[in-house]
């Protein structure tokens, strides 16, 4: 598939506003969180400044922006839908969670309600968002149940990480948010292990035989393609990438997203001062690079099954 840096960008951005954004709310609710009203709504507007940087990066991906409230009317049966509805409902939540830091809202039952709704909301979210690649059967490498999980772990584990890059930054030391950063790495990277060992053994989903029904006849190959020149199909579903590219981004994914962070948790944990919230924040940082790495493999990975029609042999 095509990797479209919007919808990239939006994954990864999004998700990770919503991770940040569902942690802090689990923190509010536990009681948890430094009393400085700074830090908590500096946190809360950076998650949303996420979620609002991917759902405008995912705009450019349409063909009719103008059209794209239309797709919040195909909530029934659409995953795209579904996800435009709960983004826009996340968006005033997220900004009364921020609000209620100043003055004595924090007191206020309102309040914890809205955290426990964001509780909800966040994590909903992301999974409708997985969604929407794991219901698609003609991509065998996304119609899997790692797609969603992995989808969660990450927003969590960038979530954590930024997270904790804030209490840092803002003096806290905070060792429970480095440890919950790690942990969610060391999950998240066995998922991803995971899903890369299912794609690499799983047996083709279809071939031009069962596409064709014309396997009781033998090998099926086509006489003349489709069409005689580039068109939609070719250039949003025939990306293809070389085995020996798809290694060495891989292993670009593991040392950015998942190895480096969590070194840099690591020495945050041990150092303190200046040291360690610049740790934490470089933490945050390269595994964002790296997690955009990881979703660009994520798409240009993936198998359309139209392209058995194309002279592909199986997907």
């Amino acid at each position: 598939m095509h990797p479209a840096y919007s919808v990239i960008f939006f994954t990864v951005l999004s998700g990770a506003g919503l991770g940040l954004l569902f942690l802090l709310s689990v923190m509010i609710l536990a009681g948890h969180v430094p009393g400085t009203d700074l830090f908590g709504a500096s946190t809360a507007l950076i998650a949303l400044a996420l979620i609002g940087a991917g759902a405008l990066s995912s705009g450019f991906h349409l063909g009719r922006p103008e059209r794209a409230w239309r797709a919040f009317s195909q909530w029934r049966s659409s995953w795209l839908s579904r996800e435009g509805v709960l983004m826009a409902a996340v968006m005033p939540f997220g900004l009364a969670l921020a609000a209620g830091w100043f003055g004595e809202d924090r007191a206020a039952p309102w309040w914890r309600v809205v955290a426990g709704i964001l509780v909800v909301l966040c994590p909903l979210t992301v999974w409708v968002t997985a969604m929407i690649y794991a219901s698609l059967k003609p991509v065998p490498r996304w119609h899997n149940a790692w797609t969603p999980v992995a989808h969660l772990l990450f927003a969590l584990m960038s979530g954590a990480a930024i997270a904790y890059a804030c209490l840092r930054g803002f003096g806290y030391v905070a060792p429970p948010g480095g440890y919950a950063t790690l942990v969610f790495a060391v999950v998240a990277v066995a998922v991803k292990l995971g899903y890369w060992r299912h794609i690499d053994r799983a047996h083709p989903a279809a071939t031009a035989e069962t596409a064709t029904g014309l396997g009781a006849i033998g090998k099926v190959r086509p006489l003349d393609p489709p069409h005689t020149e580039e068109n939609y199909l070719l250039k949003e579903m025939g990306f293809r990438i070389a085995r020996k590219h798809a290694g060495k981004l891989r292993r670009i994914a593991l040392i950015y997203g998942f190895a480096l962070p969590a070194a840099f948790v690591a020495l945050a944990l041990a150092a303190s001062g200046w040291i360690a919230a610049l740790a934490a924040i470089l933490a945050a940082v390269t595994m964002l690079g790296g997690l955009l790495v990881e979703r660009w493999l994520f798409f240009a990975e993936a198998r359309h099954t139209v392209m058995l029609y194309y002279g592909t042999d199986a997907v």
